[in-house]
């Protein structure tokens, strides 16, 4: 019972495909942010992380209406590791390599420019912005970004090493409180231990604020939402707009991606309207 407490709020989120032995133990063997057929797969796609909550639907759609493809695999882990997955030819988790390279690659706008000689097409396809993750009646009553500069507050910050949304929530800091508040939240904080940052955070932000690690996390609207659409014990506190930044989620057909047709076709799909209506009601703002 004990184990079962400590993890009962572990990740996968969403629902496995299960039409044979599903052998999921939460906190030893169990693997987020990869999804469906890693054997011989008709179309890769590596998503930037913070989509994890549409994938299942995404998918299943998309395998609707395209019945020809019935092997997909698809990663959500961060947009840099991803890139540095495609520079360096593999990627290894725990004892597992995958060495699949993507049809397509979805990011921010910043990272798809600097891959843009890689692609032979790119589409916008969403859009997101900023919002402040807390437990379930905020505890720490925080109201916006300056809160978060709060002495002994503990915040859990996307690392801007690891993760694309860590450099935009730093430009949102000097929104709300100038270079001052960047500082004392990203070098002070971080150096005494009341700012945590994180690898993944699209995993590690919910997880230390939902086992009471910490206070208050930065994270994209949609993921602050999901976890309330799932009736995890979080809430959602708004950014205003002043201080809000906007990302832009762009897909990129790769030149000398392994399955050009299927990547076409998911490209299409992706952009279409059955695709705008999942990314919508997962809060993601959609053109």
């Amino acid at each position: 019972m004990a184990a079962a407490q400590q993890h009962r709020f572990d990740p996968p989120w969403n629902k496995p495909m299960n039409d044979g032995l599903n052998f999921t133990i939460k906190g030893i063997d169990n693997v987020p942010d990869l999804y469906g057929d890693i054997t011989d797969p008709q179309l890769v796609v590596f998503f930037a992380g913070n989509q994890f909550m549409v994938i299942d639907e995404l998918l299943a759609a998309f395998r609707k209406a395209y019945p020809q493809y019935t092997r997909v695999f698809a990663e959500t882990l961060p947009p840099g590791i991803l890139a540095k997955q495609i520079e360096s030819g593999s990627i290894t988790i725990g004892n597992m390599r995958i060495s699949h390279q993507p049809d397509v690659y979805t990011a921010g706008k910043s990272r798809i420019a600097a891959f843009s000689d890689r692609f032979s097409r790119t589409e916008t396809y969403a859009r997101n912005k900023l919002a402040l993750m807390v437990p379930k009646g905020n505890p720490g009553n925080i109201r916006g970004l300056a809160d978060l500069g709060r002495k002994g507050l503990r915040v859990a910050m996307p690392n801007p090493e690891w993760e694309g949304i860590g450099k935009r929530i730093e430009e949102a800091y000097v929104k709300a409180g100038g270079e001052a508040l960047k500082q004392k939240i990203m070098s002070e904080k971080v150096a005494d231990g009341t700012t945590f940052l994180t690898q993944i955070h699209h995993r590690q932000t919910p997880m230390r604020i939902l086992y009471g690690e910490s206070e208050a996390g930065p994270v994209w609207y949609s993921e602050a939402f999901y976890q309330q659409m799932i009736d995890h014990p979080i809430e959602l506190v708004e950014i205003t707009d002043k201080e809000n930044i906007e990302a832009v989620y762009i897909a990129g057909q790769l030149k000398n991606a392994p399955h050009p047709e299927a990547a076409r076709d998911f490209m299409n799909f992706l952009t279409g309207a059955e695709a705008k209506k999942l990314y919508r009601k997962y809060g993601f703002t959609i053109d």
